[in-house]
């Protein structure tokens, strides 16, 4: 039996939506540097948190190309 759907809306609660977001990122980043590595692909990411800070992920061409 899978997990139930869930409505994806703004989290209103400021902390709430923070913690979120870091464990979110975290996943993407993981999951960023996974398929680079398990399909040889070439994968750039980038996000942006609401207070503007900037999270990235290069694979390893890109890193080579002069990209942060």
């Amino acid at each position: 039996m899978g997990r139930g759907k869930i409505v994806i809306r703004k989290i209103d609660n400021l902390t709430s939506r923070q913690v979120t977001f870091s464990k979110r990122r975290n996943g993407l980043l993981k999951k960023a540097k996974e398929l680079s590595i398990l399909c040889d692909a070439e994968v750039g990411l980038i996000v942006f948190s609401s207070t503007g800070r900037l999270h990235e992920f290069a694979s390893s061409r890109w890193r080579k190309l002069g990209m942060p």
